[in-house]
């Protein structure tokens, strides 16, 4: 029997790949993000998993069991524990009646193969919007990140289902199979599995499924949110002083930026020979969605305190500050996307008269942190326009404020920045907060300095207690490592000889490796890092299918199901 063409056979049949591709386009149409009400969100998790109980309903495996296991309070006496900033309350109130969903087979223990597990969350980053399939491609909110890979968890379980129905196989050790939540807030829900004894006893390796574009990567970086709170308390006096919280925090993130590629330069890991080192600049006050999500779109006004100068004038300062991001960033309106043919970027901004305002829109292109690279952060790129339009003003050449649109009057003295800072096993997440919070108040600092005034006239709350996910690195040779690179291998999935590396991203994986060290811990899925978190998030099936057919026989072959030669 050649268990390899097998499994493939049952992926290639329309009836299989039909019920995989119905089942992520119910999941896809339910919003599983944190911006909505609590109890919206509850009976939404309740709505994902009652799909996927109707699927794990069909499955024959004896000795099986379904549970739907609580969020436990005792997670926030962990040091991994984020605080749900999407709901106000205790940690028992935010997660009364919301759980994960566990799939526990437990046959007769052989020895000779290993307890596995396969962990896929439902929750999604904001904005929603609905699922549309078009030919092998299926877009929509949570499509690549991650309710694809819950599908191919879905996807695995039946085709082992059906090869032990066809009694081709015999299940030799224990599976588990989580679907959890809260993995974009900080892994909550990973979190309660973690700690919790009896689960951990189950299994010696997992597959953490995210959108790797299948690749095999036995560890992440690390990510931490940082969340900027400033005042202007010399409000009265704002235009004698020149006073602006806006212009201080284009400084402030400038030098959070600079202070980001500095880490970068420190960090050499072999693991890590890319340095997936990102800035990510993800909110400023009504721009953007979400610390580690790439804005795409900021506007702002530029108020004179006398005459507006001609658009030429205006016009040449945006452009300096535009050449300045593009010298170290790059200029993605002369990349062309290969997912598209059209140019990543069709421009850099937009601006319009209104009355005695000029009106700028910036533009930049949307997607995970750990794509930026690929991508265009447009409130990066405001901060070196503002900081142009800053140093003129200083110069004499123009009068002209920066103003962001959309902040109310009453509160133009108030704004809130929040971004997310990547970093390697070479640094410690404490290092990365101490650096990155002097980086930002040291920006500040240097923009009040400029105009002459005290550090006093501004006041900035600095905080990290969002996201918080520490890096970490497992060891490339471990045999539950060399089985899933062989499997990927067999599926086409990988070439012979191709570098083991980190995954550039930060998600649950590290949960379980930094709490459970002797586990074999592996990030691999479906979907591409780019995708995820961007305005046209998307996944192809057929990379879906593959994945499906790689996981079911690492299952397998890790079980001791099967002998496989590495």
């Amino acid at each position: 029997m050649d268990i390899v063409r097998e499994i493939e056979d049952i992926s290639l049949q329309p009836e299989f790949q039909k019920r995989v591709t119905t089942f992520l386009e119910q999941i896809c149409s339910i919003d599983t993000s944190p911006a909505q009400e609590l109890s919206s969100l509850r009976e939404n998790e309740h709505r994902v998993f009652h799909i996927i109980e109707t699927q794990l309903k069909s499955l024959h495996f004896p000795e099986s069991e379904t549970v739907l296991k609580e969020i436990s309070p005792v997670i926030c006496d962990h040091p991994s524990y984020s605080v749900p900033y999407y709901a106000f309350g205790a940690t028992q109130e935010v997660y009364e009646g919301r759980h994960n969903l566990l799939y526990m087979v437990n046959p007769t223990v052989d020895h000779s193969g290993r307890g596995t597990a396969l962990n896929a969350h439902i929750d999604t980053v904001p904005p929603y919007f609905s699922p549309s399939l078009d030919k092998d491609v299926l877009s929509g909110r949570g499509s690549a990140d991650d309710k694809g890979n819950i599908a191919v968890i879905i996807g695995t379980l039946l085709i082992l289902d059906k090869l032990l129905r066809r009694r081709q196989i015999t299940l030799r050790n224990r599976l588990t199979a989580m679907f959890v939540i809260d993995e974009e807030i900080g892994g909550n829900g990973s979190l309660d599995l973690v700690i919790d004894k009896r689960i951990n006893e189950r299994f010696d390796s997992i597959l953490v499924l995210e959108c790797t574009d299948n690749n095999i990567h036995p560890a992440n970086r690390g990510a931490i949110f940082i969340k900027c709170e400033g005042i202007a308390s010399a409000m009265d006096k704002r235009y004698e002083d020149d006073i602006s919280i806006e212009e201080a925090f284009a400084f402030g993130i400038i030098a959070l930026l600079e202070e980001g590629e500095k880490l970068k330069r420190e960090s050499f890991h072999p693991l890590f020979p890319h340095r997936p080192v990102q800035t990510c600049t993800g909110i400023l006050g009504p721009f953007g969605e979400h610390p580690s999500a790439i804005c795409g779109q900021v506007e702002f006004l530029l108020v004179p305190s006398d005459e507006l100068p001609v658009r030429e004038i205006v016009e040449k300062t945006i452009e300096r500050g535009i050449e300045k991001y593009i010298d170290i960033y790059g200029d993605k309106t002369r990349i062309v996307d290969p997912s598209t043919g059209r140019r990543k970027l069709v421009e850099h901004y937009k601006i319009r008269r209104e009355e005695n305002t000029y009106v700028v829109k910036v533009m930049g292109t949307t997607g995970h942190m750990g794509s930026l690279l690929e991508n265009d952060a447009a409130i990066a790129k405001w901060a070196y326009i503002a900081r142009e339009f800053i140093e003129n003003r200083l110069l004499h050449r123009s009068r002209l404020k920066v103003k962001l649109a959309g902040q109310e009057t009453t509160t133009s003295d108030k704004l809130v920045f929040e971004g997310a800072q990547g970093f390697l096993p070479t640094h410690s997440i404490e290092q990365i907060k101490t650096r990155t919070e002097n980086a930002f108040r040291r920006g500040i600092e240097s923009y009040l300095c400029s105009i002459g005034s005290n550090q006093e006239d501004i006041r900035c709350d600095i905080s990290f207690n969002k996201l918080h996910n520490d890096a970490y690195a497992g060891n490339p040779d471990a045999r539950s490592v060399q089985i899933a690179l062989r499997v990927a291998y067999e599926y086409g999935l990988r070439k012979p000889n191709q570098p083991v590396l980190g995954w550039d991203v930060s998600c649950d994986a590290r949960l379980f490796a930094n709490e459970h060290p002797e586990l074999s811990v592996i990030t691999f899925g479906a979907g591409k890092l780019e995708d995820a978190h961007s305005d046209s998030e998307r996944v192809v099936l057929s990379d879906i299918f593959r994945t499906i057919c790689a996981s079911s026989l690492f299952v397998l072959v890790e079980t001791g199901t099967i002998q496989f030669e590495l």
